[in-house]
């Protein structure tokens, strides 16, 4: 399992996050900013444990990410 981070408060919301990784990205229709599906809050992060074969998008994602706000561990 991966855990993934997002540190929403930052997001700039370019939408590079969702073009990489849909499955597990969207973009909030009220701010503007990405939303990390299926997560949990942890004190401003936003939080999700994913399976191994999502590895390559959200690498992909988190390297897109113009304000370096995606994290990815545990692999």
């Amino acid at each position: 399992m991966i855990t993934v981070t997002l540190q929403r408060d930052k997001c700039i919301g370019c939408n590079y996050c969702r073009e990489h990784a849909p499955q597990r990205f969207t973009m909030s229709k009220k701010d503007g900013k990405a939303v990390l599906l299926n997560s949990v809050e942890k004190r401003g992060f936003f939080v999700a444990r994913v399976h191994d074969d999502e590895l390559d998008s959200l690498q992909n994602a988190a390297a897109a990410c113009p304000v370096k706000i995606i994290r990815l561990s545990g692999y």
